[in-house]
């Protein structure tokens, strides 16, 4: 089964206890010694060739998927880093999934269905904008949504409702590792200064405006809440076949560059290759080649 790729973003996973993991001590900014954004941008586009080829292989042997599940706050750049990580590829070959407010059907079944029916098949790579998780991020921070999805907690239960949402997830990911689903998860930790730049931005310029959500405003008033239940999450369910790696977001070429370097060493880490065809049908394939010579 697929094992986390190493890297210094990679959470540190549920069995270590304690966590290790604290969002105080995660870095939003690239290290000194980082490349510049322009070198960054060059070394992206060297990824994506190499991602490019690497997808073809996964594609052609149909027996592996991948699926990438980003989660982040509002103005974090998930929408970006997945169009420019994901720019070269076949596109036959990828499923992006955006999951925002429930539907009435959705909020009628457990909170693993709806995104459990976009699960990418094998030879596919699936990416989730958003996901499960934010049952126990949002919902965490407002307990109040449990309400339309006819759940009643008493307040001091609260905590063992998220403790086994936090196990069917391990579960739930488990289950995909052990079928052959290799998945990576990103939180793109934006600071709470650069979001404000961010929202800003959407504000003053008009082909962004449309970006922009007075929501997203509320939401920000419950930032503190909100790095609480991302430093659970990311504590409770970063597991070696399914990695949680929190990935500095207040520069975008960086983060850019570094989803996609952990993207392109999980493939080559996978055994994949194309498909070799049994006897007959290699012969089959002389036979047709002799016949279209012969034209």
């Amino acid at each position: 089964m697929f094992e986390a790729i190493k890297s210094p973003y990679l959470v540190p996973f549920y069995d270590k206890k304690p966590c290790g993991f604290q969002v105080e001590e995660a870095h939003t900014k690239p290290p000194e010694d980082s490349p510049g954004r322009k070198a960054c941008k060059r070394l992206l586009k060297e990824k994506i060739k190499e991602l490019k080829k690497l997808q073809d292989v996964l594609y052609a042997s149909s027996t592996h998927s991948v699926l990438m599940i980003f989660q982040a706050m509002d103005a974090a750049g998930k929408d970006g880093t997945i169009r420019a990580v994901m720019s070269g590829i076949n596109p036959a070959g990828c499923q992006v999934y955006s999951f925002k407010q429930p539907s009435s059907e959705e909020l009628q079944h457990d909170f693993l269905w709806r995104t459990a029916k976009r699960v990418p098949e094998q030879g596919r790579i699936g990416i989730f904008n958003r996901s499960y998780y934010e049952e126990v991020l949002v919902v965490r921070v407002h307990p109040e949504y449990l309400n339309s999805q006819n759940i009643h907690v008493k307040t001091g239960d609260i905590d063992d409702l998220f403790k086994n949402r936090y196990q069917s997830i391990r579960d739930h990911e488990l289950h995909l590792a052990r079928n052959n689903t290799t998945i990576l998860k990103f939180w793109l930790n934006v600071s709470k200064e650069e979001q404000k730049q961010r929202f800003l931005s959407r504000i003053e310029d008009p082909s962004k405006n449309w970006k922009f959500s007075m929501g997203d405003i509320r939401e920000r008033g419950h930032w503190d809440s909100y790095m609480g239940a991302y430093e659970k999450a990311l504590c409770e369910t970063s597991t070696p076949w399914a990695p949680w790696y929190a990935i500095p977001a207040d520069n975008k070429p960086f983060m850019r560059l570094k989803v996609a370097e952990i993207l392109v060493d999980t493939l080559r880490s996978l055994p994949i290759q194309y498909p070799e065809l049994p006897e007959h049908e290699m012969n089959r394939l002389h036979e047709a080649k002799e016949l279209l010579l012969s034209e």
